[in-house]
């Protein structure tokens, strides 16, 4: 007769073996082969031109992960691979329309930022310049060989203080001709006071001749600095204020018919992308997109026919969606895009404001392929979300969902689903409840 002991080791390891049996036939199953990772979504209508997508891919202490790939890829009209871009160790952040045709590329490679001039019909680099730059997300080319660089985690070790700044290097005088710093504009409270990745300012991008629109992440808001006064002269959101922005990335400058100052931004935290118009000294939210979808979108580019192309990092996704949220254009391209562009409409965005259309509301998107080239986290999260709705632990549940959104697909493998993930989590606690169980009873035997 089996022992009382014995019965509940074999429940334990049954647990366990089915917990984990349908991840390990995916990773037996999983083709790496036949898996691009590069997929056609909606295509509704054709794009005037083909789409450039920088994939920022997975790299750890200077290995990438040959599964989540770091590339640049470009996407026909009709949503039909064209070509892509990968070097070895190398991630791709910023990629910019030149106004002759090619592309400014911002590719953080250990502790250096490259940033190259990229011609897509040749697929080579025209030049190279190399900064002493961590993880340079954002550049922007100002003309005249002049380039101006987001450079965030600039942190002093013998001063314990951050030197986070935007700076503008000329190629032909090989020189820094100007400089910004943000420990002399902020507190140094601003954002829990000063750490390795204080601002984490991602995006750099010139307004008219002489302002310079920047986005610190960490502080919520993105601002506009005059580069002669040296003064902040607008500013979008709060440190802290997560109503407005959170962690946001990419934001841009647009001007309405009357002359209303405009910034579309993605708001990356809150899963959204969203449009303010300053009007009366007061920024006021006009549109809303995406909230039920989107999750952590990096990038929103007004287009000319008054659609907006979105960068949905995490759903590894770009889409042209119309103002009121219907997806025209989709392509899946992992590994965690970040930006996209139609370089045929030049650099950002160049369309009309939301109030210019009337367009000004909250739209979920739809008509979405909803594909899944690499397993999504949402599925999770929902189900902690809706669990725990109406419940004392709502709030708790939804912190936990958001969290395990946004930082599971960094280390999940491309081969197994987030219920997998889940699944392999259980049968770990199993596992150990299992040995501590076997631990204490050979202790109290002894």
């Amino acid at each position: 007769m089996i022992s009382r002991r014995t019965a509940l080791r074999v429940a334990a390891l049954s647990v366990v073996v089915v917990l984990l049996a349908p991840s390990a036939v995916a990773a037996l199953t999983y083709d790496p082969e036949t898996d691009s990772g590069l997929e056609r979504g909606t295509v509704r209508s054709e794009a005037n031109g083909s789409t450039v997508i920088s994939a920022q891919g997975y790299t750890f202490r200077g290995e990438t992960n040959p599964r989540k790939p770091a590339r640049l890829v470009s996407v026909g009209p009709n949503g039909t691979y064209e070509w892509s871009h990968a070097e070895a160790n190398a991630w791709f952040f910023e990629v910019d329309p030149m106004p002759n045709g090619n592309l400014l590329v911002s590719s953080p490679r250990g502790s250096e930022t490259v940033v190259f001039e990229f011609d897509p019909e040749t697929r080579e680099r025209v030049w190279t310049e190399r900064f002493a730059m961590d993880d340079t997300h954002g550049v922007a080319w100002l003309g005249d060989d002049r380039i101006a660089i987001a450079n965030m985690r600039a942190w002093n070790d013998s001063t314990g203080v951050s030197e986070d700044r935007v700076v503008v290097y000329n190629r032909s005088t090989d020189e820094i001709t100007w400089e910004w710093s943000f420990e002399e504009h902020y507190p140094a409270d601003t954002a829990g006071g000063y750490d390795e990745d204080w601002t984490h300012v991602n995006d750099v991008e010139p307004v008219g001749e002489n302002r310079l629109l920047l986005s610190p992440r960490n502080f919520d808001q993105a601002i506009v600095v005059d580069m002669e006064s040296k003064e902040v002269v607008e500013r979008l959101g709060a440190d802290g204020d997560h109503e407005v922005l959170h962690a946001q990335h990419s934001p841009d400058w647009l001007v309405s018919e009357n002359g209303t100052p405009t910034i579309l931004v993605a708001d990356s935290e809150n899963d959204r992308v969203v449009e303010y118009a300053k009007e009366d000294g007061e920024w006021t939210r006009t549109w809303t997109v995406g909230t039920e979808s989107l999750n952590w979108p990096r990038d929103a580019d007004r287009l000319p026919n008054g659609n907006t192309l979105i960068t949905d990092t995490l759903n590894h996704r770009v889409m042209e969606v119309t103002p009121t949220g219907e997806v025209v254009w989709e392509y899946y391209a992992t590994w965690g895009p970040y930006d996209a562009e139609r370089p045929v409409h030049g650099d950002d965005s160049n369309g009309q404001t939301i109030r210019d259309m009337n367009a000004s509301g909250t739209y979920a998107i739809t008509g979405s392929a909803n594909h899944s080239v690499i397993s999504d986290a949402t599925g999770v999260a929902d189900w902690l979300t809706a669990t725990a709705e109406g419940t004392p632990a709502e709030g708790a549940a939804s912190e936990v969902a958001t969290q395990w959104a946004h930082l599971l697909p960094w280390v999940q493998p491309v081969w197994m689903s987030e219920w997998g993930v889940l699944r392999t989590l259980c049968a770990l606690l199993v596992g150990l409840g299992w040995l501590g169980t076997e631990s204490v009873v050979r202790w109290r035997r002894t």
